[in-house]
């Protein structure tokens, strides 16, 4: 196709005709927890723009209640907008949530509007959303991440060993910090199975999701380190940044946070505060890949690394596009969710995913309606 023909193309196409959004809830294989929460269904609330004869997909892992936020206060803000002025609409919806309150269900809103009208763009103009972005590396390295507190022995040693022994992935994390910490004694066993289940040669990530104290964290650290652990999850609260950067300061385990950001603000506080070795940022809850792309950017102004948390097809083509990237979590729940509603799942057999710069259009995914709509919520 001549310039002139695709200018013509994107000039009559570019507008957002309409948005809609529906909500989509999976029941998880077994009862899961980590060391502060349980859940035995996961929810998905997806956001469709659509363009012309294309359509955009975005979502993000939310209450229902993220549904109704995009309806009432997101269509009208991009219906008639350009989709190819992803950044400035953006900011207009995040003003748009002002009262309502950005952090938490409305940045999530905003986030999975804001990856939809990406992957539009990027179908418009006939490219992978990684091409679009620009690509700064081939493939993302992916960690297996599961090992919930509520598996038992065989479970964690059967799904551990399907990531390295049969998937080919050198890099797992389990659940630690059980019931709040109270389970200590478990925690350290749970870790030492999960080191002979994986051998020597893989890496052994923990994520204690915030339960446990500071000091016991620095003392759980200590027997993490006889293991091999290099990646120390949430140790506390990442509420509690000067806890979290002394803690970092005690230990020789990587500690790691920042999947709660929901404003860029917070990450520089994250960062600021020298809390963590590597940021997390989640691109289905800080702002979509316009602001997670901005986060990265931080991170790498703070010689840091990124790595991008859960949803992993939500950050596949973001994640291509930064040099500062470590890896992207390949979460066991996210995977189950992504592979039954969406066509064009990546394979990480290796321990990486490739986005694919001569791959499928926009994020490369397409609704399954028949094998998702057992699985939508009526409102």
């Amino acid at each position: 196709m001549t310039t002139e023909g695709l200018v013509a193309r994107v000039d009559s196409a570019e507008r957002v005709a309409h948005l809609d959004s529906a909500v989509y809830t999976v029941p998880t294989d077994t009862p899961e927890a980590d060391g502060t929460l349980a859940w035995d269904s996961t929810t998905l609330a997806l956001a469709t723009v659509h363009c012309a004869d294309v359509t955009g997909l975005g979502y993000t892992y939310a209450p229902a209640a993220t549904a109704y936020v995009i309806g009432d206060l997101l269509a009208d803000v991009v219906t008639g907008a350009s989709v190819f002025d992803v950044p400035r609409l953006n900011e207009a919806m995040q003003r748009a949530v002002r009262n309502a309150g950005l952090p938490g269900v409305c940045a999530q809103a905003v986030s999975a509007v804001d990856i939809a009208l990406w992957d539009a763009k990027a179908r418009l103009l006939g490219l992978p959303l990684v091409r679009l972005l620009g690509a700064a590396r081939d493939d993302v390295p992916v960690y297996g991440s599961g090992g919930f507190t509520t598996y038992d022995d065989q479970q964690q040693d059967r799904q551990l060993r399907d990531w390295v022994e049969k998937e080919g992935i050198p890099r797992v994390k389990i659940k630690i910090g059980d019931s709040w910490g109270q389970r200590e004694s478990r925690d350290r066993r749970r870790v030492a199975q999960a080191r002979a289940s994986i051998g020597e040669a893989a890496e052994l990530y923990v994520d204690a999701n915030g339960g446990y104290s500071a000091k016991q964290a620095v003392r759980v650290a200590a027997a993490l380190a006889d293991q091999g652990v290099t990646w120390f999850e949430e140790p506390v609260s990442s509420d509690h940044l000067r806890t979290l950067a002394a803690i970092r300061g005690r230990i020789g385990v990587d500690v790691t946070a920042g999947e709660y950001g929901y404003t860029l603000p917070y990450f520089q506080h994250m960062l600021g505060a020298g809390a963590v070795d590597c940021l997390q940022a989640d691109v289905t809850r800080c702002g979509g890949v316009t602001v997670w792309l901005r986060v990265a950017t931080l991170a790498q102004a703070h010689g840091l690394d990124i790595s991008g948390h859960c949803a992993p097809h939500a950050h596949a083509h973001a994640a291509a596009a930064v040099p500062n990237l470590r890896h992207l979590e390949w979460f066991h729940d996210h995977i189950r969710i992504e592979r039954l509603l969406f066509d064009g799942t990546l394979d990480p057999s290796g321990g990486d995913i490739t986005p694919g710069t001569d791959g499928p259009t926009g994020l490369g995914l397409s609704l399954n309606t028949e094998r998702a709509e057992p699985f939508r919520q009526v409102r």
